[in-house]
């Protein structure tokens, strides 16, 4: 049994050091990809990107290789719980951060579209011209509110208001994004609260064995 409790806890650790590179590595991709000029086909991602607290994540993540290290210990204490229950307190802060994180995506899906419409505002006629593109639309609720800006896709006032705005398709774009988005998030708290229960399990096993080799010494037939 004790073999088995030991993989599991290792083989449960290393994922979760790996969804910590994982978050590391995406929200500094994502960090670079703001830096650049937004195109047609990254605009839309582009916006939503700016409003992600890809910091946070990237801290998230660096909290979870701290942890991972935490654990290390562990490994070269056969007996030891004190790593363990440090390393197990360290995963759950990790799994309540990625947890806020997951629920601020999940609120900003229940007012997608006022969010949409204040980001919208904020743009500069080539940016709405490039998400009208992208998406075959014009303006963003109709094509005069507020007024679409003259492009390939919009070339007049009978063709604008004959396309539609761009609400509906930029909203189902951002919500299908958010959603991927949480949903990873509340995945990896579920991988956090696994680790946190192989933590346990070991933790429980090293304190059974510690009785069990003070009870040997007691009665004088030394440790197993």
């Amino acid at each position: 049994m004790g073999n088995s409790v030991v993989a599991s806890y290792v083989a449960t650790s290393i994922i979760f050091l790996g969804t910590g590179i994982l978050l590391i590595s995406v929200a500094a991709v994502w960090q670079k990809e703001l830096m650049s000029q937004p195109t047609m086909d990254s605009v839309a991602r582009y916006l939503l990107l700016k409003k992600a607290p890809l910091s946070a994540v990237i801290a998230n993540g660096v909290m979870v290789v701290v942890a991972f290290l935490l654990s290390l210990p562990t490994f070269a204490l056969p007996t030891s719980r004190t790593w363990l229950k440090a390393h197990s307190w360290l995963v759950m802060a990790c799994a309540l951060f990625t947890l806020v994180l997951g629920l601020m995506e999940w609120i900003s899906t229940l007012k997608t579209r006022a969010n949409l419409e204040e980001i919208w505002g904020q743009q500069t006629p080539q940016i709405q011209s490039m998400l009208q593109q992208k998406f075959n639309c014009c303006g963003y609720m109709n094509s005069t509110t507020p007024m679409y800006v003259v492009d390939s896709v919009c070339t007049g006032d009978i063709v604008a208001a004959a396309e539609g705005g761009c609400v509906g398709p930029f909203a189902n774009f951002a919500e299908r994004w958010i959603n991927l988005l949480f949903t990873a998030l509340f995945g990896i708290v579920g991988m956090d609260a696994v680790v946190m229960l192989c933590a346990a399990m070991l933790i429980r096993y090293r304190k059974e064995q510690l009785r069990y080799r003070l009870i040997d010494q007691k009665w004088g037939m030394g440790n197993i």
